[in-house]
């Protein structure tokens, strides 16, 4: 139903885009950080599950809506391209105050059940995932083959997994490095500049991209 070309294109800009620290790799390292390895896996489980709610909820709408225009689907792209841009823009503009502010959590370890729905909800307003879903995820679609949705739901599941995966070992590594990365919260800071500048060239990217098709 995906072409293999697709597919291993798809899984390639899934990794960039889900390795990059965003606020969801940040926010389980934070968790990583304050309470532990246990703590930052339950996070990223409930932030994962939040973004693959999200990625389902993309792709219902947007899979007829691309089966039907392939204005509509360059549009999306341009948009999406455009707002990647300014969150790579923000990110770093913002960066020491994002990272302190996840840093300097204070408070009772929580719950296994509260920190999956704080991960959840993390994962379910995360704009980055967001854009991901509406500019990218339609530009692997292969619009010859037919089933648009479930071609995108394969993407959503695809990401999800991916997502668990490597925002999860983030938080494990930080879980067990918890001293050294809170001694010098300029780390996160040095990630967050990086993550802002990969999330700004993937807009470039995408714009081109969606430019070029157009």
């Amino acid at each position: 139903m995906v072409s293999s070309q697709n597919f291993t294109a798809f899984v390639l800009a899934s990794l960039i885009i889900i390795v990059v620290p965003g606020p969801s790799v940040l926010f389980a390292v934070a968790r990583g950080i304050a309470w532990g390895r246990a703590t930052a896996i339950f996070t990223t489980l409930g932030n994962t599950l939040g973004t693959y709610l999200l990625a389902v909820l993309v792709a219902e709408g947007l899979g007829p809506v691309i089966s039907h225009s392939t204005l509509a689907a360059t549009v999306l792209q341009l948009a999406g391209g455009a707002y990647l841009i300014f969150l790579g823009f923000d990110a770093f503009r913002h960066r020491q105050a994002h990272v302190e502010g996840l840093v300097n959590q204070e408070g009772v370890r929580p719950n296994v059940l509260r920190t999956i729905r704080q991960g959840f909800v993390v994962g379910v307003m995360n704009p980055k995932s967001l854009v991901f879903f509406t500019a990218v995820f339609p530009h692997f679609v292969d619009r010859s083959r037919g089933h648009v949705t479930t071609q995108l739901l394969v993407f959503a599941t695809v990401f999800a997994v991916m997502a668990f995966v490597s925002d999860g070992t983030w938080g494990f590594i930080a879980g067990s490095a918890r001293q050294w990365l809170s001694a010098a919260p300029q780390r996160l800071v040095t990630m967050r500049v990086s993550g802002a500048c990969v999330m700004a060239v993937l807009g470039l990217l995408i714009e081109a991209s969606a430019l070029h098709l157009k």
